[in-house]
């Protein structure tokens, strides 16, 4: 084999393996910003959570203040903590898993019973001067308000980040490697009926 041969047989193994080099680099580019853009979301979720547990940590104490009045709305008082107790569950599985579609369709479901239920309630409690006067219901009823906002912060935080993090697991050529990577779409936090968008309006 000739000097040429070898020089040629060795400049394009030189020209492969540079090649190859920056095929592996730029999957590893692609790679780490799915990774960065998936911990966005995830941490953004986590932000959620923080206000959810606060909401359903308030919720009991406000029902026990209701109930002294409420004597004769037991079945609306028990719809509540029901409500309540599925939105905690909801809550636990999204929180395990930021993102996976059928936890985050659970935690809207579950959270729009639970507006619905506060919402009904707090018609009820209209009709009770006392109540609506009783100092403990005041103050549960502003921090339940604000923490209803942060939520809503919280939320579209979290569906800003979750839409990058789609965007770009499905540009070309990100998507060959969001699929190589096992990069899963990740489901949006939304209240589906437009009536549950509201926090629920107190007027105490």
């Amino acid at each position: 084999m000739s000097l040429i041969a070898i020089e040629i047989g060795t400049a394009i193994l030189l020209g492969l393996a540079g090649f190859a080099v920056v095929i592996v680099l730029w999957f590893i580019g692609i790679y780490n910003g799915l990774v960065s853009l998936r911990n966005r979301f995830k941490n953004a979720y986590a932000q959620i959570d923080v206000q959810l547990k606060r909401r359903y940590d308030l919720i009991p104490n406000l029902v026990e203040v209701a109930k002294g009045y409420l004597k004769h709305e037991r079945e609306t008082l028990e719809a509540v903590v029901a409500a309540r107790n599925q939105a905690v569950v909801a809550g636990q599985r999204a929180a395990a898993a930021p993102g996976d579609p059928g936890a985050m369709q659970g935690l809207a479901a579950a959270e729009g019973q639970l507006t619905g239920t506060l919402s009904r309630l707090f018609a009820v409690a209209e009709a009770y001067p006392d109540l609506k006067a009783n100092q403990n219901m005041m103050q549960l009823q502003e921090e339940l308000t604000s923490t209803e906002n942060k939520v809503g912060f919280a939320r579209q935080a979290y569906n800003d980040a979750v839409m990058a993090y789609n965007t770009k697991r499905e540009s070309f050529p990100d998507l060959m490697v969001a699929g190589i990577g096992g990069f899963s779409e990740a489901k949006l936090f939304e209240i589906e009926q437009p009536a549950e968008r509201e926090a629920p309006k107190v007027k105490f």
